[in-house]
């Protein structure tokens, strides 16, 4: 049994302790937001926040969340709808081409202005390791800049 929260709401479950976070969502809660991509925690489509950091949840077990507090890309947004600051920018911006990736890169995003709240291009590309293969990383840089100019305002 493993007893953690999820976008803020309490989850017990029975699964086998080795089985990939990214699974569990997926599989046993349907939350589809974090997405498959290589498994081997080398391109950042399954990211989610694990207490407020940014993790790959294809590497990281249920047996490892005990007490977690786990965030997708369904848990950024407030529960009447609106959307995250982070989540708005991508949208001003017209980050997304096919799209896949881009939950995980909203959750480094997320991420990284929590601890940086002003990153330079050279810390946006150390921080954010994420692959997108439509190659729109002009348009994240830009977000994440229109999103911490945001939060710098509030």
């Amino acid at each position: 049994m493993v007893t953690f929260t999820v976008n803020n709401a309490p989850v017990d479950l029975d699964v086998d302790q080795d089985k990939p976070l990214l699974w569990v969502l997926r599989e046993d809660l349907g939350i589809l937001g974090p997405k498959y991509g290589c498994g081997v925690a080398q391109c950042g489509a399954c990211r989610v926040l694990v207490n407020g950091v940014s993790v790959p949840s294809c590497v990281t077990f249920a047996g490892d969340l005990e007490g977690a507090e786990v965030v997708t890309i369904e848990g950024l947004a407030e529960p009447d709808g609106t959307l995250s600051v982070v989540q708005q920018a991508w949208i001003d911006e017209q980050v997304p081409q096919c799209g896949f990736c881009q939950p995980g890169f909203i959750i480094a995003a997320t991420a990284l202005l929590a601890s940086n709240p002003n990153p330079s291009d050279a810390e946006i590309d150390e921080e954010i390791s994420n692959i997108c293969r439509c190659g729109t990383y002009p348009r994240i840089r830009r977000a994440i800049h229109r999103a911490a100019a945001a939060l710098s305002e509030t």
